[in-house]
């Protein structure tokens, strides 16, 4: 099922000739084995839960660290978005009439043994989408679209957006790290966030640019570049990319989707293509539910593999979660541990997408555990410690 059916309908684009790409293959029988060790959940609600105490957890110790996490409602956006505009700057795409409150799924071993809130209720995760689009340029590298991450984005990239000496040096890393220092404007909005209407509290002081790869900065109008980047290369739009595989295999449901801006629309091979960002800074973005996200921390924290497909290769999880010479603790658009500074009482192998409204889907191979917490105030170490308080040793 094609999940942006109806807002494709809405601007009169029909994606359904777009060019189909190869489906991955079955594993051999020593990794059908492998995978059989661990449990991984059915379609739609099949999800089994588990006492605390069959996992090796405690059961008091874990209530108290979601009464607690019940708490901590967010208060940075509103439930009706309407600080939306003063945060970030003028929208550029829809947002939904309201959200949900504070909510979450705690996983051990894959089972579910914690849940509180609507964790089903649609809501935009403003930047954890960054995560996501990581993950589909893991894929273009695993089919060979992109020879070498270190390649110059404009080896690839026709479309004038790197054909500046400056911009000619961005690489799909450089992206990736969000080092690229792409100059330029993306739907209207500038590289350089000066302006408040435009930027809102985000915008900010005029400074001199910096050789790409150099310097770190926390940009949408780069990301979106970056997903516009990779929809030119895989000529379809990324929201069926992402549908058909991961969300798809993973047994998703089909109620998340992914928004693009009212004027992010490219023509490529004669056909109309939205556009997708990397967060809900200006509207849009990705809008999915609790339970899709922690499906999806769980594919990662079987380190690419659901059942018997390895859907993204280890070795592209692995380098993703692996920290950059440049900018704070940072992988490929995921959040790390590396330095113990992030959530002090985790271990440093532990990683996480994060977005505003401190929507969290955090990863723990190390107890093989996955939060996902949505709306709350940002206090994730302090509901990790309490979850770990209740892993016995």
């Amino acid at each position: 099922m094609i999940k942006n059916t109806v807002f494709a309908l809405a601007i009169a684009i029909s994606f359904l000739s777009c060019k189909q790409q190869p489906q991955q293959t079955l594993g051999t029988a020593s990794t059908q084995q492998v995978s059989q060790k661990y449990y991984y959940p059915e379609e739609g609600d099949d999800w089994k839960h588990k006492k605390p105490e069959e996992v090796g957890m405690d059961a008091a110790l874990l209530q108290e660290a979601v009464e607690w996490a019940k708490m901590q409602e967010t208060t940075q956006i509103e439930k009706d978005f309407s600080t939306q505009k003063d945060i970030f700057g003028e929208p550029l795409g829809p947002l939904p009439a309201s959200r949900a409150s504070t909510n979450g799924i705690i996983l051990k071993d894959g089972y579910i043994v914690a849940e509180w809130g609507d964790t089903e209720a649609v809501d935009p995760t403003y930047s954890v989408a960054k995560s996501f689009l990581s993950t589909l340029l893991g894929l273009t590298i695993d089919r060979g679209m992109i020879q070498n991450i270190n390649d110059p984005v404009a080896k690839y990239v026709k479309d004038g957006g790197y054909d500046s000496e400056h911009n000619r040096k961005v690489t799909w890393e450089h992206h990736a790290r969000q080092t690229s220092e792409w100059q330029g404007e993306m739907w209207g909005k500038k590289d350089d966030f000066i302006g408040k209407e435009a930027f809102g509290r985000g915008e900010r002081k005029p400074r001199e640019i910096q050789e790409p790869g150099s310097f770190y900065e926390y940009n949408d109008t780069r990301i979106n570049r970056f997903a516009l980047s990779l929809l030119r290369l895989w000529e379809k739009p990324l929201p069926e990319v992402l549908e058909d595989e991961i969300m798809d295999p993973i047994d998703a449901s089909d109620s998340w989707k992914w928004v693009p801006y009212g004027n992010s629309v490219v023509e490529i091979n004669g056909k109309q293509m939205p556009s997708v960002s990397g967060g809900t800074r200006w509207g849009g973005g990705l809008w999915i539910n609790t339970r899709d996200e922690a499906r999806f921390g769980y594919l990662f924290l079987r380190n690419g593999r659901w059942e018997d497909k390895q859907l993204i290769s280890e070795k592209w999880i692995k380098e993703a979660t692996t920290r950059g010479a440049v900018g704070p603790d940072y992988g490929y658009l995921w959040w790390l541990n590396t330095e113990g500074k992030a959530w002090p009482d985790a271990p440093t192998t532990s990683y996480a997408a994060l977005g505003a409204g401190q929507n969290t889907i955090w990863i723990d191979p190390e107890h093989d555990i996955v939060i996902v917490w949505r709306w709350h105030d940002g206090k994730q170490n302090e509901l990790i410690k309490r979850v770990l308080a209740a892993v016995k040793e």
